[in-house]
């Protein structure tokens, strides 16, 4: 059993989480086996790169810790059993993982969140997982920012290229007629 002071140590601490991350989002994993919750576990730990945690409180200091932090929205969750999971960085990847594993089993349910402090639905989160990456997006910004540059650098060395040829065929032309 668990002390007074070491419970209100509990809610510090996820208090502190909860304000530290970009998303939480709250799940019912009522009916699911142990080597199901594990597989989930496992799969938030290796695709979130430490950036991704999924875990399973009572309700009471999941309520306390959501109060402290003052994230509306989420305390009306906290009912029956309730799983937390929380994303320090890209919030897509970690409701993309969800959502998958929502699909695979039926039982599991999205029951809401807050992101960036600001409550969503579980149909937001469901849009949230059809969205790319955090990287991805990173890739495809810095592909826009040097498309034109790539641009420019070949239309510099075009005219150069060109009398290069012109100067290859003169010199072909000569060695032909010579």
């Amino acid at each position: 059993m668990l002390t007074r002071t070491q419970k209100e140590e509990q809610v510090a601490e996820l208090a502190d989480r909860f304000g530290r991350a970009t998303c939480v989002y709250i799940a019912d994993y009522r009916g699911l086996g142990v080597e199901a919750v594990n597989t989930l576990r496992s799969r938030v730990r290796s695709e979130g790169r430490g950036d991704f945690e999924y875990r399973v409180m009572k309700n009471s200091v999941l309520r306390r810790a959501a109060e402290q932090t003052g994230v509306p929205g989420l305390v009306e969750h906290f009912v029956g059993p309730t799983a937390v999971a929380m994303s320090y960085g890209d919030p897509a990847g970690l409701a993309r993982i969800l959502s998958d594993f929502a699909k695979e089993h039926e039982i599991f349910e999205l029951k809401g969140g807050a992101l960036n402090g600001a409550p969503i639905s579980t149909r937001e989160i469901a849009t949230l997982a059809t969205l790319p990456s955090l990287d991805e997006l990173r890739g495809k910004l810095v592909g826009l920012l040097m498309a034109p540059a790539s641009k420019l650098a070949r239309l510099l060395n075009e005219p150069a290229a060109q009398i290069a040829r012109v100067i290859g065929a003169h010199a072909k032309q000569g060695d032909a007629t010579g």
